[in-house]
């Protein structure tokens, strides 16, 4: 994909669908309309049931508790980053912000869950049917509106709710962090976390598309869009759009000194300005903060490591990376 239309505008991936890297376009979609919930990653439809935006914000209000408190928390004399990337900074996370929880829940955020829907639903089953539910008084905000619920189902959904919150916020600050060690370890003094981050975003996009179904508001903004084509946004290309950006293949985080992310054309990875990502001012510090401690201590990819993979599947990320002080 990068090789064959890093540059295009409108081109056709299926017969049902059209992707768009045209950094316009891209704004005049995302514009169009509202994300509906089978678009809405974290907040589509769970068991068949919607969730509803109120239940989304309460549920994004309690995280975002958690995660103030965990920042709040004074930084480690020494972490053991060592080890392969970005499982260790995956469970890092999960327990400075979740470690206080009780474990069915905790297990929600393992990262053997994403092998497939299955073996997820057979470890929500077991807990919400497990004995011994926890107390509302126990863990975190999340933790403590989990276990409010009461019937078998509702623990059911809630725990499916708990991970659908927590698990993205670990996998998404491993992938960025674990991408910026690799693009850019060790990093230069002089650079600051947030242009490593904002440059890293950039090179390795943690959400590298956006899906908008096929819609009647589209359809008028551009006569290559068929009624029936659902269209598929791709940061992933315009980030590396040489129209937009000066020498796109390489990491300059120097770059984000003058320029400003919430505004420069084509550059998405929270998402449109209408509809923000609804955890960027969580993994952003959260990220920042794991940095903090990685520079301190002097941790980089190991020199003897020169190729690493990147699975194109729904989270962007470098994987098996061997981390070393």
């Amino acid at each position: 994909m990068l090789q064959k239309h890093v540059g295009s505008g409108v081109f056709r991936l299926e017969k049902d669908t059209l992707g768009v890297a045209d950094p316009v376009l891209m704004d005049e979609v995302l514009g169009a309309r509202s994300a509906t919930e089978f678009e809405r990653p974290t907040f589509k439809p769970l068991t068949g049931r919607s969730i509803p935006r109120g239940e989304a914000s309460a549920l994004m209000q309690a995280v975002g508790q958690d995660v103030r408190v965990a920042l709040r928390t004074p930084m480690e004399e020494r972490v053991d980053f060592s080890g392969q990337w970005p499982q260790v900074g995956h469970y890092y996370l999960r327990d400075l912000v979740f470690g206080g929880d009780p474990r069915r829940m905790t297990a929600m955020v393992h990262r053997s869950l994403e092998l497939t829907p299955k073996l997820t639903w057979a470890v929500v089953a077991a807990g919400a049917g497990l004995p011994g539910w926890p107390s509302v008084d126990t863990g975190s905000a999340l933790a403590r509106r989990t276990a409010a619920a009461s019937t078998y189902e509702d623990r059911r959904r809630a725990l499916g709710l708990y991970r659908r919150v927590a698990a993205p916020i670990c996998f998404t600050v491993a992938a960025m962090v674990t991408g910026a060690l690799w693009l850019g370890s060790p990093f230069d003094d002089e650079v600051s976390n947030e242009h490593i981050l904002l440059e890293t975003l950039r090179l390795l996009p943690v959400s590298w598309n956006l899906l908008r179904r096929a819609s009647p508001e589209f359809t008028a903004l551009d006569d290559r869009f068929g009624a029936a084509d659902d269209l598929l946004l791709l940061p992933l290309l315009s980030h590396r759009d040489p129209a937009l950006w000066e020498a796109p293949a390489e990491f300059r985080p120097q770059r984000w000194r003058d320029l400003d992310p919430d505004t420069h054309p084509g550059y998405l990875p929270f998402g449109h300005s209408n509809e923000r990502c609804w955890g960027r001012h969580m993994v952003m510090p959260l990220a920042s903060r794991m940095l903090d401690l990685l520079r301190r201590d002097g941790y980089a990819v190991s020199a003897q490591q020169t190729k690493a993979h990147v699975p194109l599947a729904g989270l962007l990320e470098v994987v098996d990376v061997r981390v070393r002080r």
